[in-house]
């Protein structure tokens, strides 16, 4: 592969992780911000949960793509399939469900599915808890 490739590569990768950060601060600030709890506010709960599973399906891919032996039984194909595989362990990662069939082997890649499984963990229960205390403190001050 040509250096200006690989360039061009590597910031497209930085420009999609960059997007989901952004989408994740901007979803969390109106998901967890005070005021009301509404049926939109939900839907950006779970918008923001799924956007924190395609934001570490795309790391994933990213490092994937330069080291191809990172994560067992992906095709060999940098194209669609690989990325649906990627995504499928992204959240069952996410979701702690733990199937086995992809199995992280980089240590970057290990870390890194530590560190969503943990998020996935933490965020209903934190989320949970926000959302209790916003309705609580609003029916506090209906009343």
């Amino acid at each position: 592969m040509e250096p200006s490739t690989t360039i061009a590569l590597i910031l497209v990768f930085i420009g999609a992780v960059s997007g989901f950060v952004v989408a994740t601060y901007a979803l969390g600030y109106a998901t967890l911000a005070p005021g009301r709890v509404t049926f939109h506010r939900v839907l950006g709960a779970i918008a923001l949960y799924l956007n924190i599973g395609l934001m570490f399906g795309a790391i994933y891919r990213m490092i994937w793509y330069f080291i191809p032996s990172s994560l067992t039984n992906i095709p060999g194909d940098a194209g669609w399939p690989a990325y649906g595989q990627i995504l499928y362990f992204s959240f069952v990662t996410l979701t702690s469900t733990g199937f086995g069939d992809i199995v992280p082997v980089h240590p970057v890649i290990r870390m890194l599915v530590n560190v969503e499984a943990i998020i996935g963990q933490l965020y209903p229960a934190t989320l949970l808890a926000r959302l209790i205390t916003l309705e609580l403190r609003g029916a506090r001050r209906r009343s």
